[in-house]
């Protein structure tokens, strides 16, 4: 349970009013005077006002002082009057700049003094050292509260300012995610709308066939955007309905589907295929998708493939095309890829791996993945098999 300031300053001023009435009623077992009501009323003006001392900590403190240098110029016992001071230093230093708290100190060990001189003249040396230690003491303990409070709040200012990185970073994945779902599939749609338009009244099957696609493509548009808007809502690496993320045995269904686009793509893997981390198979699987939507949008009936290499400690997956048909303005690089290179850039780069996207020297155009895979995977047989 946490107190509000003010309640806690409240209970602190209680408990050094009640030491000091304990204390009070020892003063002529002391040898001191006993406090009439006035000793009393500066004792209460010793230690209530400490009730205020984070919101004005320097006029409590000059308070505090005044009331027990009065309290010392009547000679009561000067002891029961000290612990107000002491903690009014204490919360300067931890509050104000140093030269202020510096001068509170001297302040305190002035009155200590003074008291000193009033009780007690041959003890002098002794109240010396006590005038000298308790401020030191009172300060250097209220700088390190002070360093300490500001070195939280600096803390605590970073830890926001990288939440709202994090938060940044996260809204960027998806909307790179949304970028590559929606771009392969409006493409997908795209190509065989224009088919079943064509072949409409000359060829029902194919247009029946077309419109097959386009609601199996517009589906899973639709199950792997809700998988993604629901990483907004719920904690994990799966979506709100639990479905997985898209992995490297998915790849067929992609090929398939591109394929009932007019392209013609061969599926080749090599190697012996094992288990990788889901955000490795989710790289491939995107940057995949992303290189044949390009083909779909920008070299229409040119033929693809796609080869997909388990290598010793990495994984090598390749997407190449052999460019438009005769008599099609060829595209450039940057035309091709668009936001979707550098979002694969990006991916590789978030995976430690490396990847090479251009045209082709005997034409066409290509993008090379290459991801590091986990050592452990090595050792259990990573052996190219080609």
């Amino acid at each position: 349970m946490r107190l509000h300031p003010l309640a806690a300053d409240g209970l602190i001023a209680a408990a050094l009013t009640t030491v000091a009435v304990l204390l009070g009623t020892e003063a002529v077992a002391q040898g001191w005077p006993a406090l009439d009501s006035l000793a009393w009323t500066l004792v209460a003006l010793l230690t209530l006002p400490l009730v205020l001392r984070t919101r004005a900590p320097v006029a409590v403190c000059l308070a505090v002082h005044a009331c027990w240098a009065a309290y010392v110029t009547l000679d009561y016992w000067p002891v029961v009057g000290s612990f107000g001071p002491m903690l009014a230093v204490y919360t300067v230093a931890s509050l104000r700049p140093t030269r202020t708290a510096a001068a509170c100190a001297a302040l305190l060990a002035g009155v200590w003094i003074y008291a000193g001189l009033r009780s007690d003249a041959g003890a002098m040396a002794s109240v010396a050292g006590q005038a000298v230690g308790f401020p030191l003491v009172l300060w250097r303990f209220g700088y390190v509260a002070r360093r300490t409070g500001e070195l939280t709040l600096r803390l605590r200012a970073e830890q926001a300012d990288r939440a709202r990185r994090e938060v940044a970073e996260e809204r960027v994945r998806i909307a790179r995610e949304l970028h590559d779902v929606v771009a392969h599939h409006i493409a997908v749609i795209n190509v065989q709308a224009g088919l079943a338009r064509f072949v409409f009244h000359s060829d029902a099957r194919t247009a029946r066939d077309a419109l097959d696609t386009i609601e199996g493509a517009s589906g899973e548009a639709l199950a792997e955007l809700r998988r993604m808007l629901g990483l907004l809502r719920a904690d994990g690496v799966q979506g709100a309905d639990g479905a997985p993320a898209p992995g490297l045995d998915q790849l067929d269904e992609m090929v398939t589907r591109v394929r009932t686009g007019g392209v013609g793509v061969r599926l080749r893997v090599t190697g012996a295929p094992r288990p990788l981390p889901p955000g490795v198979q989710l790289c491939v699987y995107r940057v995949v998708q992303e290189a044949l939507t390009n083909v779909l949008k920008h070299a229409p009936g040119a033929d693809a493939a796609v080869e997909l290499a388990y290598r010793a400690g990495e994984v090598t997956v390749s997407v190449t095309d052999d460019g438009p048909p005769e008599g099609q303005d060829p595209v450039t690089p940057a035309e091709r890829g668009g936001h979707g290179l550098i979002g694969m850039r990006e991916r590789a780069k978030l995976y430690g791996g490396t990847i090479a996207v251009g045209p082709r020297s005997e034409g066409g155009f290509g993008v090379r993945l290459t991801l590091p895979t986990p050592v452990q995977a090595a050792r259990r047989g990573d052996i190219v098999r080609e």
